[in-house]
């Protein structure tokens, strides 16, 4: 599936970073516990540099706390990073960052100068939400769909630190695939950017790997289906989504399975783990290896010319001409 979603205010919002990161003493990027690597922006681990980094897994309630742990395990042990987990309906946790700002930076004197941090997260990943509890105020718009805050501002969170809050931004192209689909099944983009049959297959075939006792539980079947397809189909039995003549509305059954993912009513579910990412990017590597060297073999055909006999012995004649007549100029 290609993700055909990257308005400009996302293009004007990076560029806002880079220039903006210069006065930044840390970096919070929120993301979604639920996909931790597929919500992490590239292009801030690029430009961030040596800043010190606080990753904020939100949206805690929804994801699989076991994996989590594994997550922060393996986000920490990047240098630098210092990770915490929270979710809205716990605010008194999500207080906390404050005081893990000031520890981080405790270097910088606050009572001279304020600490600059700036909190940046793709569309959709509570973003907002996490600023009006931290500020204790209603600050940054809030809504159930992607891409609300627009621009960039500046926001006061008393104790000595200024809050540099950027518009959700995603980047041009994820280089793996999954986390196209990871993106899309989350809520990261909006509906109309993506196609909900082949988000749900893809959702559908994880879930009933990874959680098959949930999505039997949850969709009442007394046995759980081998493949996506027959799952979907059994759903749909159970959820009324028919058609006339009695056949499975398979666009109707994916958007309940997919809002219901989004809405926590399937339980506490993470789209990816640390062992999965290892073996994807093991396939990106491979992929990328592949298209490297048949952009090779295109650029030497190109270089050579793909030339039949006939033409092969017209251009060395040509040449040949060339060069006599070079050689009859010279001796002139």
């Amino acid at each position: 599936m290609a993700l055909h979603w990257f308005p400009g205010h996302m293009h004007k919002a990076l560029k806002e970073i880079k220039e903006s990161l210069r006065q930044v003493d840390i970096l919070i990027e929120v993301l979604d516990a639920r996909i931790p690597y597929s919500s992490e922006n590239p292009e801030i681990a690029r430009i961030r540099g040596d800043k010190p980094c606080l990753k904020i897994l939100n949206k805690y309630d929804l994801a699989d706390p076991e994996i989590t742990a594994q997550w922060q395990a393996h986000l920490e042990s990047e240098r630098g990073v210092t990770t915490i987990t929270t979710s809205s309906d716990k605010p008194g946790e999500t207080k906390q960052i404050i005081q893990l700002i000031r520890t981080i930076c405790a270097q910088k004197d606050a009572s001279v100068k304020a600490i600059n941090a700036m909190i940046t997260g793709i569309p959709n990943v509570g973003k907002s939400t996490l600023i009006n509890i931290l500020a204790e105020r209603t600050i940054a718009k809030t809504g159930n769909e992607p891409a609300v805050t627009k621009a960039q501002q500046r926001i006061n969170l008393g104790s000595g630190i200024v809050l540099f809050d950027t518009p959700g931004v995603l980047w041009p192209k994820p280089e793996n695939p999954n986390s196209i689909y990871r993106l899309a099944a989350s809520g990261a983009v909006k509906n109309t950017a993506m196609e909900y049959d082949d988000v749900g297959f893809y959702a559908a075939d994880y879930l009933i790997k990874a959680y098959p006792q949930l999505m039997k539980e949850r969709f009442k079947l007394e046995e759980l289906p081998d493949t996506e397809l027959a799952f979907l189909e059994a759903a749909a039995k159970k959820r009324g989504a028919i058609m006339a003549g009695g056949r499975v509305n398979l666009h109707k059954i994916c958007e309940v399975l997919l809002n219901e993912l989004q809405s926590g009513k399937l339980g506490r579910i993470s789209l990816e783990t640390p062992d999965m990412l290892v073996q994807e990017k093991v396939e990106m590597e491979q992929a990328a290896a592949k298209k490297a060297a048949d952009k090779a073999k295109r650029k030497q055909r190109f270089k050579e010319g793909s030339l039949t006999p006939d033409k092969h012995d017209r251009k060395e004649k040509r040449t040949e001409k060339r060069e006599e007549q070079s050689k009859r100029m010279r001796k002139r």
